[in-house]
């Protein structure tokens, strides 16, 4: 940070830094941006394209075919390898830019004086020395030292947690990524970028959580399982092959043919396609995913651990009800519109607020530096704390209007609110008389009023009632607050000062609340129907916490209620207490970032995959150690939002579990290509077993499976993953980050289809070599049917449990167009000069493409069979 007392500074306080000067210090200090990881290079992503023990299986393959002079595989297969790996790198370098491209939307800008003329510029074009002007509503783009304040005041719970605003005086820093929440200031920048307290708390948490995404470790369990069965098979193959006394070429031709049937190499494109998907309906409905894993990881989160300001609520502060000393209850109409609506009585009845309520609206309205408009796009502007606007939007519900007043009332002295007085008052002049006004907590003002307002009179205060009626409206949740009034003589001489603020009247309470978003309830609901738990983590005391979570929706018992210093006791004693209380404990209130911390990393050893929301620079280390780490977009810090996976431009708790559908149904459509994928596979690798055991030719050349594997089943398995939600995503069981790939149920349908095809297969070779037919025209055939089988499948691995005669093709046109490409390709190959004699194929008749269908179609109709049984086993166990 730059020395704010050398007094050699370069700016002048009346005209700033001149161009040059700015220049030479942008130069010098660099932009005013936090640090970021570089992303990586397009080379990058294609080298790592081949980093996996199913691509060393390929390499090795192509090098053994060069090494028995089978050239043209060889090649082949280096071509198909290289290919594969471009386009993967394409698909997750283009996701990639795409994220990146989201994150870049927000260009926050500064208002600078340079040259002595006043300017906008982009925030990141700030230097040291620079003069900037500050004012009520904008972020602080920097660190600045203030030299001239007028009423300043900041939120820096962005930096501290604290919600409460602080105020400011000349001489006082103010740091980068905090909020003006009023008044205006002017002001040197001494940090920038990295050197901000931003920026070094970012640079301090670069490194992220070592913890994997679910589908990186089933990916990484699926390809061992793979290169071990592979390894296995080719062991058996050679074993098998040495004791009928094979030579070795023919043995090593098989040993790579079966290599090639085993591996799915369209596998890594087509996940890649289905985060890339997910990645941009989760936009659509809000929420902007930084990397591609973390698409899959939302589905997975078993717990939300949810903040409650502006994620469950509206974060629009709204007065509900006001409480009268004669115990009579006014009620605001609320909704999207803060001006609009009414008051009516408790009873329910609308119509003009009484006299005691106008005086009341009086007193929310004069002490009062907040102003709220319509602008003539029908929206609303509003300026200063936001209690303040919400007083000012009930008062315009009531009939009352601030500009309308002050007018009426002439503004002689104002005591603006500040947190150590809590309270806020104005004095003004009348033709014989000042009116005094005061709002502010409810303990100072009852301190302050020796009478309150009972209907038409004013009688002694009594303090029990007001008591009484105060602890009812905290109960609800509401935020409280109490008003006064008093008159003065002319006789005071303008010395207005709080000595003057006691024996006032009181004329009650205002009960405020932050609304809860319209969707939540609902979106409560879907998570509990889809097994994920939420726990709510506020900085709120118990009672409002309380209250909020059960409108929102949660189900939890008293007991279940836990304050910060109930989890840091229960962290000194020891992590096995904090998560014995964590097992149970759904709302967490006043508590601190630590605390916040200490309870995410207590979730997730408990067993859950906890996805996190934040939106302050202290939420950063628990977004960063979080298995999902959700920023808000709207509230968010630049540094909660790099330190988060995915980031809610909406900042609403209903777009969390919009995107854990959509994570889901991206995991749902990469189980149904590696259905495909592995029982396709698996078929080719049993026909191979088969042969061997037999001891007929090699049914299908390495040139040829690798045909079936990457071009006729290429486009279908990246179609496959474009398939839409199947409606019951939210309804399904929950799964745990540890749950196999491999459930009873995926390998009961993948065994099933591999003996279907794969008997169904050979047998068609069998009897085809045994009848006489060439082994040429034999394995043009059986490549015919594989084909066939291929689109048979992936019509099938639409769907786990519904009838395939209940899904439409043209709810996909991809996977319709994919299907009818592959055969389009397969015919163009029978009839292409060079392509067909590469491959071994030619043109068949149509006897022989309708009986394979008829072979093929097979396939789908003990499938159909074994998908009905499915249903009525999960209808017994239901």
């Amino acid at each position: 940070m730059i020395d704010i007392d050398n007094g050699r500074r370069q700016a002048d306080r009346a005209t700033g830094l001149t161009g040059e000067q700015a220049a030479r210090a942008l130069e010098r200090f660099g932009p005013n941006r936090l640090p970021v990881g570089a992303s990586p290079s397009f080379i990058k992503v294609l080298a790592l394209q081949f980093l996996s023990p199913l691509i060393y299986i390929l390499m090795g393959s192509a090098v053994l075919s060069a090494l028995i002079s089978e050239i043209t595989d060889a090649l082949f297969i280096a071509v198909v390898l290289m290919l594969n790996g471009i386009v993967g790198a394409i698909q997750e370098y283009s996701a990639g830019k795409s994220a990146a491209a989201l994150r870049a939307l927000e260009q926050p800008h500064a208002t600078v004086i340079r040259d002595g003329a006043r300017q906008t510029i982009d925030a990141a074009g700030l230097v040291p020395d620079d003069l900037v002007l500050l004012e009520s509503g904008e972020r602080v783009p920097a660190d600045i030292h203030l030299i001239d304040v007028n009423g300043l005041q900041c939120d820096e719970a962005a930096h501290t947690g604290e919600s409460r605003a602080v105020a400011k005086d000349a001489g006082d820093l103010v740091f980068a990524g905090t909020i003006v929440t009023r008044g205006r200031a002017r002001g040197l920048v001494v940090a920038t970028g990295s050197r901000t307290e931003l920026g070094r708390i970012a640079g301090a948490i670069q490194e992220r959580s070592s913890a994997k995404p679910p589908l990186m470790i089933r990916m990484e369990d699926f390809t061992r399982l793979i290169a071990v069965s592979v390894g296995v098979a080719i062991v058996f193959l050679i074993a098998v092959g040495l004791w009928r006394q094979m030579p070795i070429g023919e043995l090593l031709t098989m040993s790579i043919g079966l290599a090639v049937s085993a591996i799915p190499e369209g596998l890594p494109i087509a996940i890649t396609v289905a985060l890339a998907i997910g990645m941009r309906r989760m936009a659509k409905v809000n929420v902007v995913v930084r990397n591609l894993p973390a698409v899959e990881s939302l589905g997975s989160c078993t717990m939300i651990a949810t903040d409650k300001t502006g994620t469950l609520t509206l974060n629009e502060l709204t007065v509900t009800d006001i409480c009268l000393p004669d115990d009579s209850h006014w009620l605001f109409d609320t909704g999207a519109d803060p001006i609009a609506g009414g008051i009516h009585n408790g009873d329910g009845a609308h119509g003009p607020a009484t006299q005691a309520v106008q005086r009341l609206l009086l007193a929310a309205s004069l002490p009062n530096e907040g102003e709220i408009t319509r602008n003539h796009g029908g929206g609303l502007d509003q300026m200063g704390d936001t209690v303040d606007v919400a007083l000012l939007a009930a008062a315009h519900k009531g009939g009352l209007s601030k500009r309308d007043l002050m007018d009426r009332y002439r503004l002689e002295k104002r005591i603006p609110y500040e947190p150590e007085l809590k309270y806020a008052a104005s004095f003004h002049l009348d033709k014989d008389h000042v009116h005094i006004f005061v709002k502010g907590a409810p303990e100072m003002l009852r301190t302050m009023c020796g009478t309150m307002q009972v209907g038409d009179q004013t009688v002694p205060v009594d303090h029990a009632l007001l008591h009484r009626q105060m602890d009812a409206m905290t109960r609800r949740g509401l935020r409280v607050l109490a008003f006064a009034e008093g008159r003065l003589a002319h006789s005071c001489n303008g010395d207005y000062g709080d000595h003057m603020l006691f024996d006032l009247n009181f004329l009650g309470f205002a009960g405020m609340q932050d609304p809860i978003r319209p969707e939540v309830p609902a979106a409560l609901a879907a998570c509990r129907t889809a097994g994920i738990e939420v726990a709510v983590i506020t900085g709120d005391d118990p009672r409002t916490a309380t209250v909020i979570a059960r409108e929102a929706g949660l189900v939890f018992a008293p007991e279940d209620v836990a304050t910060g210093d109930q989890v840091a006791e229960a962290l000194a004693v020891g992590e096995s207490v904090l998560d014995e209380l964590t097992r149970h404990v759904r709302v967490f209130a006043r508590m601190k970032p630590d605390h916040k911390l200490a309870v995410v990393r207590s979730l997730a050893r408990n067993g859950h995959y906890v996805a996190v929301t934040g939106d302050g620079v202290n939420d950063a280390p628990a977004l960063k150690h979080a298995h999902v780490g959700v920023a808000m977009g709207r509230a968010g810090t630049d540094v909660a939002k790099e330190s988060a996976d995915i980031i809610l431009t909406d900042d609403n708790f209903a777009s969390i579990v919009a995107g854990i559908r959509e994570g889901r149904v991206a995991y749902s459509n990469i189980r149904k290509v590696v259905f495909m994928l592995v029982s396709t596979g698996a078929a080719e690798v049993l026909i191979f077993l088969f042969a061997m055991i037999l001891g007929t030719p090699m049914p299908l050349t390495a040139v040829q499976l690798l045909w079936l594997n990457l071009v006729t089943n290429g486009g279908q398995d990246v179609a496959l993953v474009t398939e839409p939600a199947e409606g019951d995503e939210l309804q399904r069981p929950v799964r745990r980050p540890e749950e196999s790939l491999f459930d009873p149920l995926m390998i009961r349908r993948i065994v099933v289809a591999t003996l279907l095809m794969g008997g169904g297969g050979f047998g068609l070779f069998y009897w085809l070599i045994s009848t006489g037919t060439s082994e040429f025209a034999a394995r043009n055939l059986l490549l015919v049917l594989f084909v066939l089988f291929e689109n048979f499948q992936c019509i099938n691995s639409r769907s786990e449990r519904r009838s395939v005669f209940r899904q439409s093709l043209l709810s996909n046109p991809f996977l319709l167009i994919g299907i009818i490409g592959s055969q389009a390709l397969h015919m163009g190959a029978m009839y292409m000069p060079g392509l067909n004699n590469l491959l071994g194929v030619a043109p068949i008749s149509p006897e022989q493409w309708l009986w394979l269908l008829v072979l093929a179609s097979g396939l789908l109709a003990v499938s159909e069979f074994e998908k009905i049984i499915y249903r009525r086993q999960l209808a017994a166990r239901l």
